[in-house]
């Protein structure tokens, strides 16, 4: 039963959520070694993209920080109120108007999923009530919904949750 919910929501997140498809392609944009562009020589991880932006985390500044990148003008987008010196981040994700970015990040020991609104500045934890460890955060082309992993059963499942943070229903499977 269980694993008929967990199909079915696979299933639900996959109509969702957008992917990336197709062969690789070399992104080349000019080198910066004061780390203004998208190149730089620092360690550059877990790169995402949506529509016309790339999401990294970057150790540019000797922390795990949250980068936005827009490959039609060539340059970083300011992201104020987002990183922090008491975060570590990891594996972000992008909107596809660019407006929202979620990723995990561990502050104090304690895991959390974050959602930035680059149109408010504001900053949010969006598993603050959960009682676990959550990782892997995703969020759909609009912004809408955000799916993660939580081991809040003791084991590793997906989350799906709108913006707001309440979770979405998915109907039991026949």
């Amino acid at each position: 039963m269980k694993r008929n919910l967990f199909l079915s929501v696979f299933v639900a997140l996959a109509s969702l959520l957008s992917s990336c498809t197709g062969s690789g392609r070399l992104v080349s944009f000019p080198f910066d070694s004061g780390g203004r562009s998208l190149n730089s020589p620092a360690s550059d991880i877990n790169p995402q993209i949506a529509s016309r932006y790339i999401v990294l985390i970057s150790d540019r500044r000797s922390s795990q920080d949250v980068y936005l990148f827009d490959t039609v003008d060539r340059r970083l987008i300011d992201l104020p109120g987002l990183n922090s010196l008491d975060a570590i981040a990891s594996h972000p994700a992008v909107s596809a108007d660019g407006r929202y970015i979620v990723f995990a990040a561990s502050r104090q020991g304690r895991s959390g999923i974050y959602l930035y609104d680059r149109e408010t500045r504001q900053l949010r934890n969006l598993a603050e009530n959960v009682q676990a460890e959550v990782r892997n955060p995703t969020i759909s082309a609009d912004g809408s919904t955000i799916a993660f992993e939580s081991s809040e059963n003791g084991q590793w499942d997906i989350v799906v949750i709108d913006r707001s943070g309440q979770p979405l229903n998915f109907p039991a499977p026949p």
